[in-house]
């Protein structure tokens, strides 16, 4: 089974852009929506951005887009999230996962339904 690894979390400054990485560890992504996830200080995880991995067709939260970028790298099976002007409010652990798209019940956007979790990534923007 595919597991996902996250990395490039840290501490920058409101303002400041980052890149997280998602490596799957095990098979490939292939045959998998790979998602970002994101858990703020005492919330819920919600949904951050998503990518097909075969056809590469990107899936954003509301809003994020202008700031937020998905894209894979097919030769390193790493998907990326780029992160620009990051605000305080983006302070949280981040999470990668995985979904195999031919599930009966599929969403790249609903996190109950994703098959395979990375441990997690801290993000924190001071202001």
């Amino acid at each position: 089974q595919v597991q996902p690894v996250e990395s490039g979390g840290g501490l920058v400054q409101a303002g400041d852009s980052l890149r997280l990485s998602c490596a799957a560890t095990g098979p490939t992504f292939s045959g998998y929506t790979v998602g970002w996830f994101r858990q703020p200080p005492g919330k819920e995880r919600e949904f951050v951005a998503a990518i097909n991995w075969n056809f590469g067709d990107p899936f954003y939260k509301d809003n994020i887009k202008d700031r937020f970028i998905i894209s894979r790298n097919n030769a390193k099976n790493t998907v990326y999230l780029q992160m620009n002007s990051l605000q305080p409010e983006d302070t949280a652990v981040y999470y990668c996962a995985a979904q195999l798209v031919t599930k009966t019940l599929y969403s790249p956007t609903r996190h109950a339904l994703y098959d395979y979790w990375g441990p997690g990534t801290q993000v924190t923007v001071s202001n």
